[in-house]
Formats: C-alpha cells, sequence, structure tokens
C-alpha cells in the first residue's frame, strides 16, 4: 500500500473507531435511560426477569448504538493498525462516563476526570506515534502472515497456556484469583482480534469486486472468529459472576490490549517500520491510557474527602485556615472603637454618677 494510500486509510480507520467509541458509550447511556423510565413506571425490571424494555424506544436506541459501534469498529481494523484500534477502546468508558454524570446525574469524582483526562491524552499521544503503514493489505498477504513460524509458535502458546488456564488452574484459583479467567480472555482475544482484521480485509476486497466467497481462508477466519468470541464471552462472564466489576474491566482492558499488541507485532509487523521515537510514544500513550482507566474505574466509588491529602498538604491547609481567622481577627478588630479604653472610663463615670444620684 502506498503512502499516500496508507495515510489515508489510517484516517479513515481512526474515524471509525473514534465513531465507534462514541457509538458504543452512548449506547450504555441510552440503555440506561430507557430502565430508568419502566422503573418510574412500576413496570418489572430486567434484573427481576421482566422484558418491558422491549417495548421501550430508548432501549432500541441504546441497541442500534450499540450495533453501530461494534460496526465501525469491526470496520476500523481493516484500514487502520490494531495498535491504534484496541487501545482507543477505552475511549467508550470515557464516554459513557463524561455521559452519565451529565445526564444521568451520577457523580464524577476527582479520580474519575483525572482519569478521563489522561485517557484523552494517552490516546491523543497514540494516535501521533502508532504505525501508519499497513503492512497486509489483501487475503494472499494475509495467508503468508500466518504461516510465518513466529506467529504459529505465538499462536501455539497462546492455545496452550489458555488450555492449563481453563482445566487445571481453572478449578482450583478461578474462585479466588481474577486472573484466572481474564488471562483466557486476553489471550483468546489477541487471536480474535486477527481474524477480525482479516475478514474485514476479505469484505474489503468483496466490495471492490474480488471473488473472496471462493477463498477458503476467509471462511476459515470466520469460524475461528466465532470459536473465539465464544469462548470469550463465557469467560468474562465468569470472571465478573465472581468478581467486582470495577476490578474486572481494567485488569481485562490491561491484558486484552497487550496480547492484541503483542499478536499485531508478531502477525502484522506493524512496528517493523517505526522509529524508535514512535515506539516509546506508543508505550508512552498506552500506559497513560491504561493509568487513567484505572483511575476511572478502580476509585470509582472512593469519595473525596481533605482526609486523603497527604500529611503535608494537610498542615499546610490547617496552617491556610490558621491564617484565615487571625486575619478575620485583624479585619474585626479595625471596626472597632479607635480609643476603648476612653469610651471605658466615660462609661464608669457615667455609671457612678447615676449610683449617686439613686442614693441621693
Amino acid at each position: 500500500m502506498g503512502g499516500a494510500g496508507g495515510r489515508a486509510g489510517f484516517y479513515v480507520g481512526l474515524g471509525l473507531a473514534l465513531a465507534s467509541s462514541a457509538f458504543i458509550g452512548g449506547s450504555f447511556i441510552l440503555k440506561k435511560k430507557g430502565l430508568l423510565r419502566l422503573c418510574r413506571r412500576g413496570r418489572a425490571r430486567a434484573g427481576q426477569g421482566g422484558h418491558a424494555y422491549l417495548q421501550e424506544w430508548l432501549w432500541w436506541a441504546g441497541l442500534l448504538c450499540m450495533g453501530a459501534g461494534e460496526a465501525a469498529n469491526f470496520a476500523a481494523y481493516a484500514f487502520a493498525p490494531a495498535t491504534l484500534v484496541t487501545p482507543l477502546g477505552a475511549l467508550s468508558v470515557l464516554v459513557s462516563a463524561v455521559l452519565s454524570s451529565t445526564f444521568l446525574n451520577e457523580q464524577l469524582n476527582v479520580h474519575g476526570k483525572i482519569g478521563c483526562i489522561l485517557s484523552i491524552l494517552g490516546s491523543t499521544v497514540m494516535v501521533i506515534h502508532a504505525p501508519q503503514e499497513e503492512e497486509v493489505s489483501s487475503l494472499e498477504s494475509m495467508a503468508e502472515k500466518l504461516k510465518d513460524p513466529g506467529f504459529i509458535v505465538f499462536a501455539v502458546c497462546v492455545l496452550v497456556s489458555s488450555l492449563l488456564l481453563i482445566f487445571v488452574a481453572g478449578p482450583r484459583y478461578g474462585q479466588s484469583n481474577v486472573l484466572v479467567y481474564v488471562l483466557v480472555c486476553s489471550a483468546i482475544g489477541s487471536l480474535s482480534v486477527s481474524c477480525v482484521k482479516g475478514l474485514g480485509i476479505a469484505l474489503k476486497e468483496l466490495f471492490s469486486g474480488k471473488p473472496v466467497l471462493k477463498e477458503p481462508l476467509g471462511w476459515v477466519l470466520l469460524v475461528c472468529l466465532v470459536i473465539c468470541i465464544s469462548v470469550q464471552i463465557n469467560y468474562l462472564n465468569k470472571a465478573l459472576d465472581i468478581f467486582n466489576t470495577s476490578v474486572v474491566t481494567p485488569i481485562y482492558y490491561v491484558l486484552f490490549t497487550t496480547a492484541v499488541m503483542m499478536c499485531s507485532a508478531i502477525l502484522f509487523k506493524e512496528w517493523q517500520h517505526m522509529v524508535l521515537d514512535n515506539i516509546i510514544g506508543t508505550i508512552s500513550g498506552f500506559l497513560t491510557i491504561v493509568s487513567g482507566i484505572f483511575l476511572l474505574h478502580v476509585f470509582r466509588d472512593m469519595p473525596f474527602t481533605p482526609d486523603l491529602l497527604p500529611l503535608f498538604l494537610q498542615q499546610g491547609r490547617a496552617d491556610l485556615h490558621a491564617l484565615w481567622r487571625s486575619a478575620d481577627r485583624h479585619q474585626s478588630c479595625q471596626h472597632q472603637p479607635l480609643l476603648p479604653s476612653e469610651d471605658k472610663a466615660s462609661q464608669s463615670a457615667e455609671e457612678e454618677e447615676e449610683e449617686e444620684g439613686e442614693s441621693v
């Protein structure tokens, strides 16, 4: 793919990834608004087994937004590198948090606001430094990449480690360690993203008039994608059922994105032509997004009070209050009489004269 075409495809993929985050983040708000409206009407809630939400147009609007977001995310992999598209999925969390504080009156504490800022900064850094040249532009080149010994070793390691986690570590530590099932989802997820990218390229060739339906690789990628997504959904639901969502979500994002970036580096060689500055910038942007997501999720329900400040800041706060109080007292003294002693002497003299008059 040429430089101009590669850069144009990069910006198309970037736009689709950003649109995907906006649609997915907004879909949660629409669904929540629809469920709250049903609750105010006294209808059976979804958590109690009710299905009245199927008659609520806001819920359906949220579902359509979710579908549009997932479709845009799917298409983004056909144009932009997975190293860029996958980390930008964190922006959907940011969009959901900001819209929740605006339309659902959910408070966004200081940690959440800092997390949002860090996520935006990290995403910006990743967009600037991410690889822009696409290494795979057809199913033929995709087939060549899949035959690469490095990717074969990576895929075998992913499958063997996932089987060990499922059948050996799962029964022993799955109920007590959050990493067991999340690692399964993340490892298998790296392969599912590769399948999605291959199918996206196949669809792009299909729309250009190439006989893609006769190629067996496209069907193999589709079957592998269905299997991988089924495994991901199964074990992610297990992790969410056992552990708190605020713990599972950031850990899953970090491990899943790391696995996808490793798989992309091995399979698509996206980092092969990157200079050292861009590699450092991409990793730094990713770690900044990770920090923002952790602040946004893990400390979501923690109130920010002055007692949480470090001791030296608390001491400075106390000194500042003492300074304000002394300033207030000084200001109040300025409004007192200039000669209070003379006023007191005159008041005592008047009182003595009144007493003498009464005695007379």
